[in-house]
């Protein structure tokens, strides 16, 4: 006798569910404006506000949150890659107690969905706070250390984040 198990599962979430999830980003955007001193609060708000408006539209891949020394080095990051469904992580905001910089910078660079290259008219009428520039700046951090990650979700989505030192 045999058998067989089959599943499928599909994840439906919600403008409520999108806002939730960065929500834990923006509480990390100011824990590091306030640790490094290397950006505002206000900042780190505006910020928040543009990845939670692009993320309501599903444009948004990929979000490279970076500390740069005054010289120009890398000291830490945060790489927080977006989920449409199957999303998993029960992580509370935290562990991005970065270093106090002097002199130093945070760059914040986003990465495009295919919808969003789809949709370029559509979502350039989106009322963003920054004015977002291309960057080629080398977002592979092979200068730092893997230091661990958590999850951000609701309801299938959310994002993981990828924690560099």
């Amino acid at each position: 006798m045999s058998s067989s198990y089959s599943s499928t599962t599909t994840s439906t979430y919600t403008v409520a569910d999108v806002e939730k999830v960065v929500r834990s980003i923006k509480a990390d955007m100011i824990m590091i404006a306030g640790s490094t001193r290397a950006m505002t609060v206000d900042m780190a708000e505006e910020y928040a506000h543009d990845i939670e408006l692009l993320a309501k539209n599903n444009y948004l891949a990929k979000v490279d949150v970076t500390l740069v020394s005054a010289l120009g080095s890398e000291i830490n990051a945060a790489i927080y890659e977006f989920q449409n469904e199957d999303a998993f992580g029960t992580g509370r905001p935290g562990g991005v107690m970065w270093p106090f910089t002097p002199g130093g910078s945070i760059r914040v660079i986003l990465s495009y969905t295919d919808k969003y290259r789809m949709e370029k008219e559509k979502a350039n009428k989106l009322f963003l706070k920054l004015n977002w520039q291309p960057s080629y700046v080398d977002t592979s951090h092979s200068h730092l250390t893997s230091s661990g990650s958590r999850g951000y979700s609701s309801n299938g989505f959310g994002v993981d984040r990828s924690d560099f030192s």
